[in-house]
């Protein structure tokens, strides 16, 4: 799979967020920023990027998958803290 696969896959399964995908093969860094987020638990925030990828990650399409979640806010404060 490729960075615009699992992008794609996200983006019609998960809707209001926005995703930056890096990786290659089947190990990809999802990032994703959205509204979805607001008042879930670490926990939930994961288990809703997992459930949306099940299918490939029980085909092995997907192996390791590593999840960043954001709100809107918190996503403008850690670029904010990181360009500085």
């Amino acid at each position: 799979m490729q960075p615009s696969d699992v992008k794609a896959l996200l983006e019609a399964r998960v809707s209001g967020c926005a995703f930056h995908i890096q990786g290659e093969g089947c190990n990809f860094q999802v990032v994703a920023v959205g509204e979805a987020f607001e008042g879930l638990s670490p926990v939930k925030r994961q288990q809703l990027i997992y459930s949306a990828l099940s299918e490939e990650i029980a085909s092995g399409a997907l192996h390791a998958v590593s999840i960043k979640t954001y709100t809107p806010a918190q996503w403008q404060n850690a670029t904010e803290n990181t360009s500085a």
